[in-house]
Formats: structure tokens, sequence, C-alpha cells
């Protein structure tokens, strides 16, 4: 199992049970509301359905106390543990209680004249874990009138027995864990579609990148060739650059942008004419003006290619040197992009170490000595402190080899840095 899987189950995972952990007690929390809330409705109702059946809606006259007594002592004992009953100013009429009723009603809050226009209840918790919803009811004509004048109020309470107190437990559990179990089945059925998926997009991904590089190499073997070149040496100045590269830090899009940088770095040499491009002899000074135009005119070609811009800083400032003295901008020092400077190391090493038309190549100890005499003029101390210690390998590692073995260690670079 690769990182990538390993990061995905983490965090599906994660997700998942912090999901849960939040759903689960909201869940619970609602299904024992809405528990609470059916104890009070089939309270509110069934008070209703008794106090209209004893006639106690006529709460005025001399038989009003009798009648309220009546209803209140036919409710208490059913869904309530104490009844009250008052008239439409307020003023208690009757009271009936249960044992149980008779213990809470104490540690009831104070009661207070009722004035209210709407069924409401109070949910509770008594000393000795004792639970009880108190239910305030306004008492109208009809059993399910909403509106119109008020002829009393019942007011009841109920304790919760403990038998529906762990009925209602049970439930609210049942329900908090389904919906912990299904959010964690949803977590196990996303990651196989999450992976499908997300091999699918790598696939393509892969595919792009791998179309990129293709394009990139023939661009490079097209420029190679142009200035008669077999095309080796764009691909060890992108190898070393690397090689230097990984040994200072870059890596991810800097380093991506490092290796096409380099292998495309004589891109504008497209521009250049043949005559010029390709003359044996020396240019004369008009010429090898026209000449550093390929610096311009590559920065232009990379430029116009959303895909390339990353290459833009190698290609525009591969001639700059550390002292100022480069083209075309003349950039000194750190103004100097670190790919820049990087290739300009590994540029002028495998020129040195390189056959050419009209040089053999040079030994390890006299190119270096080139290049130290230049470090600090053309090249960066920095960049030459970390290079010292690698040269020699490098060397040995290029010496002798051909187009084909630059091509293939470029590529262990682009495998290993473009994730292919």
């Amino acid at each position: 199992m690769n990182s990538f899987h390993k990061r995905t189950i983490s965090l599906i995972a994660a997700v998942s049970l912090l999901l849960a952990a939040v759903a689960g007690p909201l869940a619970w929390f609602v299904a024992r509301e809405r528990a609470e809330s059916g104890i009070v409705a089939l309270s509110i109702e069934e008070s209703h359905r008794l106090v209209h059946h004893h006639h106690a809606i006529n709460l005025t006259g001399q038989n009003a106390g009798k009648i309220a007594a009546e209803a209140a002592g036919s409710i208490a004992g059913g869904l309530f543990d104490i009844a009250e009953i008052y008239d439409s100013r307020g003023h208690r009429l009757a009271i009936s209680m249960t044992p149980e009723g008779k213990e809470v009603e104490e540690s009831l809050p104070d009661h207070v004249t009722p004035n209210y226009l709407f069924s409401s209840f109070k949910s509770l918790k008594l000393p000795e874990d004792r639970w009880v919803l108190q239910v305030f009811v306004p008492l109208r004509n009809t059993p399910t009138a909403t509106e119109g004048p008020i002829v009393g109020y019942f007011e009841g309470v109920r304790v919760i027995p403990e038998w529906q107190r762990k009925q209602i437990f049970v439930s609210s559990l049942s329900v908090a864990l389904m919906v912990c179990l299904a959010s964690l089945l949803c977590g196990a059925a996303l990651y196989p579609v999450v992976m499908h998926l997300s091999a699918d997009n790598e696939l393509k991904a892969r595919e792009v990148l791998d179309s990129h590089l293709s394009m990139i190499g023939a661009l490079g073997r097209a420029i190679a060739k142009r200035d008669s070149d077999t095309g080796a040496h764009n691909y060890r100045v992108a190898w070393i650059s690397t090689c230097i590269a990984e040994r200072m830090g870059l890596s991810g899009s800097a380093m991506q942008s490092m290796i096409t940088g380099a292998f495309l770095h004589d891109v504008g040499k497209i521009g250049i004419p043949d005559a010029i491009l390709l003359k044996p002899d020396k240019l004369s000074e008009e010429e090898s003006d026209i000449m550093r135009t390929h610096v311009t005119q590559g920065e232009e070609i990379v430029a116009s290619t959303g895909w390339l811009e990353g290459t833009k800083e190698v290609v525009a400032a591969h001639h700059e040197k550390w002292d100022g003295s480069g083209y075309p901008r003349k950039l000194k020092g750190a103004e100097i992009p670190l790919s820049a400077r990087i290739f300009a190391v590994a540029d002028v090493f495998d020129a040195l170490c390189s056959k050419r038309p009209y040089k053999e190549p040079m030994d390890i100890e006299t190119v270096m000595s080139i290049l130290e005499r230049d470090t600090g003029s053309h090249f960066d101390p920095a960049v030459m402190d970390v290079f010292r210690t690698m040269a020699g390998e490098i060397f040995d590692r290029l010496s002798g080899s051909t187009e084909s073995d630059a091509r293939k260690l470029m590529e262990e670079s682009v495998r290993c840095h473009f994730g292919l």
C-alpha cells in the first residue's frame, strides 16, 4: 500500500469517526427530544379529552369546584401524577396528586398565576435523579380549539417512570448507534470509490505529463540537431543540474522546473538563422548580438506555453553571471534565479568535459581549475561549494557515456521528481 492510499484511508477514517462522533450524540439528543415531545403531546391530548369529558370547561358558578375536583381526580393517576385546574382568572379550583406527585411537589418551581395562550411544557431534573414533565394547557370550549376565549387552565406534572426512562434510553441509543454505523459504513463505501476515481485521475494526469515530457524531449532534440549536436549535451546538463539541485534541497515543482529548464535552455536557437547558428568561423560582433537574442526568443517561446512557464527561469537567465557581466539583463548575485545559477555550473562543466568538433575533452583537474578561477565572477560560490564535493563522481559517471546513457540518467531523474 503506497503513501497515498494510507493517507486516503486515514483521512476517510478520521472524517467518518468525526462524523459519527458529531452525528451520534446529535441523533441521541433528537431522538430523546422526540420521545419527550411524544409524551407531552399524548398528555396534552389526554388532558383535553378528560377535562371535556367531565364538563370541566364550565368553571363558573357554584359547582365549578366540584366539577374541577372530579376532573382533576380522574386525570391524576393516569398520565399525570399532579393535576391542577384553574378558572379563567387563574384561581386554582382543584388539585389532585398521586403518592409520586406528593414526593416531588415540594421540589417543583414556585407556581405563578397562569395567563398563557398556548400549550407548552417544561422538562425538569429534580433531586434523587427524578425526571418530570410539567404541562401547561389553556382550556377552551372545544378540545381542538386553538383560538377563542380561554375558560380555564390545566396544569399537570408527570413523573417519568423508570420503565419509560429505560425505553427512551434504549430507543435513543439505538438511533445514535445506527447513525454512527451509517457514518462508518459510508466512509467504508466511499474508500473504493475515491481510490477508483483517484486512480483514473492519476492515470490521466500521468498520460498528460508523459505527453508533455515527450514533447519536451522532441523539442530538445530538435534544438540540438539544429545546433549540430547529438542531443547528449541537453541530457547531461539536465542530469548534472538535477544532482546539484538535490544536494541544495530543491524538490517538487522547483525541481521539475529545474529539469525541464535545463533540457530546453537553448530553445530560443530555433529562431536563429542557420547562417549564424551553423557558421564554422568566429561570429562577427553583429552576428554575436543576433546569437545572444536566442535567450529572449527562448523566454518568449516558453512564456507563451502555459505548461512550460516553469522553465522560464533557466531559459531566461542561463547566460547571466554572478558578477553581473552576463546577458541579456546583466543580473547580479542573488538576482539570478537559483536554478539558473545551478545550470551555469552544469553547462560549463559539461562543455569542458565533452568532446566537440573543435576540441578534445579536458581532464577533471583542468576543468575544476577553470571553474574555480571563475567562481565569484561567473559562478555562484555557494553552488560551487556544493558542486566541488560531487564533481569527481559526476565526471566518472559521464566519462565515455553515450547519448543513450545520458538519456537514461535524465529519465531516472524525471521518473523520480515527476512521480512517474
